[in-house]
């Protein structure tokens, strides 16, 4: 059995986290996401990310990474959720959650996705929600199998030289009696 885990992002991760999204966007986003994105400096995205770990804007922003023995291979970043149709005290968003496509299909996504639940369960929240590129039926089939519902909600994403469709999924986190 492999060693794998699940912990809260440190300082000396920031790197390694814009390795995994860069990586990940540039191999499954192509298509998706605008040039700028996929061009992004890593020394740029880990700044950004050195920010969200030691700065987070509350209690509830958090950074998970996963890990297969020394090597961090995946991470989920999660905040209230701010849409305004949403009770951010009582919902959760999942902001993203990407493992490197080299270490996929190895159970990293479901473990992190996992741990949000056990944290958001913690903070009280009794759902949370994620959008996913309608055009990414590898994160919407992750999320249905997972257990998570389209809830009717759709936006467009302007980049630039054309919008790209998410939908909003939904899922009940109340802890079962």
């Amino acid at each position: 059995m492999a060693d794998v885990s699940v912990r809260p992002a440190r300082p000396t991760d920031a790197e390694r986290v814009a390795r995994v999204q860069l990586t990940t966007w540039r191999t499954a986003y192509a298509g998706l996401l605008p040039r700028a994105a996929l061009e992004l400096p890593e020394v740029q995205a880990a700044a950004i990310w050195l920010n969200a770990v030691e700065a987070p804007a509350s209690t509830r922003h958090r950074v998970l990474v996963a890990q297969e023995r020394d090597e961090l291979v995946g991470f989920v970043s999660t905040a209230p959720a701010d849409d305004d149709d949403l009770d951010g005290d009582s919902t959760a968003e999942l902001t993203a959650l990407l493992v490197e496509p080299r270490w996929g299909r190895r159970g990293h996504g479901s473990r992190l996705l996992a741990a949000c639940v056990d944290g958001w369960q913690a903070e009280g929240a009794r759902t949370a929600v994620a959008w996913a590129f309608e055009g990414d039926p590898a994160t919407r089939a992750f999320l249905t199998s997972a257990g998570w519902e389209l809830d009717g909600r759709s936006r467009g994403l302007d980049i630039g030289s054309r919008v790209q469709h998410q939908l909003r999924y939904h899922v009940d986190v109340t802890p079962s009696d």
